[in-house]
């Protein structure tokens, strides 16, 4: 129960956490920052899909439903994805809602116009 990815080859753990997981995080920050939601949400989505993330691999490679350990390394590698897409929209709907008042920076930031 506390090995990580214990049942489980490399090639599912980036299938399942990797690939789907990511796009389903990716897709979650995007909505969330869309809808003007706040950052905590996101958190509250991402626990729930790293839930889910942990039963497919339950579901289609037989491994360990209740590996707390696997959850939680699903859950911030999801976490950390959700968190980049939610700030690449925050930011360019800041930067396109509000052009008289704020300029872009980078992908993840903005600052005032009056800040230069």
């Amino acid at each position: 129960m506390w090995e990580l990815y214990a049942s489980e080859t490399l090639l599912q753990v980036l299938l399942v956490t990797g690939a789907i997981g990511g796009a389903a995080a990716w897709l979650t920050g995007r909505a969330i920052a869309q809808t003007w939601r706040p950052f905590w949400h996101l958190l509250v989505y991402v626990a729930l899909l790293g839930a889910a993330v942990r039963f497919v691999h339950f579901a289609l490679f037989e491994a360990d439903l209740l590996a707390l350990l696997s959850y939680i390394v699903d859950t911030l590698f999801l976490l950390a994805v959700a968190s980049l897409s939610f700030r690449i929209a925050r930011t360019s709907q800041m930067v396109t809602q509000y052009p008289w008042l704020y300029e872009r920076v980078g992908p993840l930031r903005w600052r005032d116009h009056a800040a230069k």
